[in-house]
């Protein structure tokens, strides 16, 4: 499908959240199985339109996550494609055990939004950041784990999930007006990750709202003439080695999430990492393992070194530049 400049600046504007509202419309104008379930976030999910205009096909479960997820079982045991919402910290640790048996176990065709993963629920504090949720979910078997870049990428996200025959969690990350990193449509694949530069002197791997700082940080490292690759990570699992592979020539390779540093990204390329001999340093850039004093999302990210200007000192520091 061939997007156009309008559509691609409408989704920066919408952020994650409001696309996947439009993603999710779109793709139930075509398969009238899907289904959708929120837990009394309807709005806040972006998926107001799809009620709308599919009551009879949309259930607002109320806070009451561990039922949402139960319910999408038994709906999607009923021939539908559920989609269930909520906040990323409750839809996987709230309903981590539902989710380990109806969809890991069980393997229902269920695909759940986490909405607002890492810090995007700003002054609601600790309580309401997503930041363990990959580290949890990946974890179990036969689950897919999604994590959209841009609006482009939540379009496609939405749409290889619902063509995808099983389980799949699909992390929102960022607010609205969020930076564009695909312009025009992109070769989309599960399971791959997409080379958005080439570098000689570090490979960057970034997933979900941490790519488009990813891109600055390299811009800002060019200045210096250092020379990084930045490679998109859109599917966490299954996770693509060969791409880690291909960069084993790199004096560095780094890791950037909105996310723990534990379990989550730079996790996922440790382990990869571990199966081979090599000479390559890794240094992973994420959340520290702690509660630190709540504040609004920019913040929030500079407390965390998640900042462009930071990614890049810590780069070049690594390099000893």
């Amino acid at each position: 499908m061939e997007y156009n400049n309008k559509e691609i600046r409408t989704w920066s504007i919408l952020g994650q959240r409001g696309t996947f509202g439009l993603a999710v419309l779109e793709a139930a104008d075509k398969n009238e199985s899907i289904v959708g379930l929120s837990a009394d976030l309807c709005n806040t999910s972006g998926m107001d339109r799809f009620a709308n205009k599919y009551p009879e096909r949309f259930i607002n479960t109320g806070i009451a996550e561990q039922n949402m997820v139960g319910m999408a079982g038994g709906l999607a045991d009923a021939g539908y494609i559920p989609i269930a919402t909520s906040f990323a910290n409750f839809i996987s640790l709230r309903s981590c055990e539902f989710v380990r048996h109806f969809l890991s176990y069980m393997q229902c065709n269920v695909k759940l939004v986490g909405l607002s993963a890492g810090f995007g629920m700003e002054l609601f504090g600790n309580t309401h950041y997503g930041v363990e949720d990959i580290a949890c979910l990946r974890t179990f078997p036969n689950l897919t784990i999604l994590s959209p870049a841009d609006g482009v990428e939540v379009m496609k996200c939405v749409e290889a999930a619902v063509a995808h025959e099983g389980p799949v969690y699909i992390r929102l990350t960022g607010k609205m007006n969020q930076p564009i990193i695909h312009k025009t449509d992109i070769d989309f694949q599960l399971g791959k990750n997409i080379v958005l530069k080439e570098g000689k002197d570090a490979a960057v791997f970034a997933t979900g709202g941490m790519v488009a700082r990813a891109l600055k940080a390299a811009d800002i490292l060019a200045e210096e003439g250092i020379d990084i690759s930045v490679i998109d990570v859109p599917t966490i699992k299954p996770f693509d080695n060969e791409s880690v592979m291909n960069e084993l020539n790199k004096k560095l390779i780094v890791s950037v999430e909105e996310h723990s540093v534990i379990g989550g990204l730079g996790s996922v390329i440790a382990e990869t990492l571990s199966t081979v001999n090599h000479g390559t340093r890794l240094l992973r850039l994420g959340v520290d393992p702690e509660f630190k004093k709540a504040g609004e999302y920019e913040y929030m990210l500079q407390v965390n070194r998640l900042t462009a200007e930071m990614i890049a000192e810590d780069i070049k520091n690594e390099l000893g530049k």
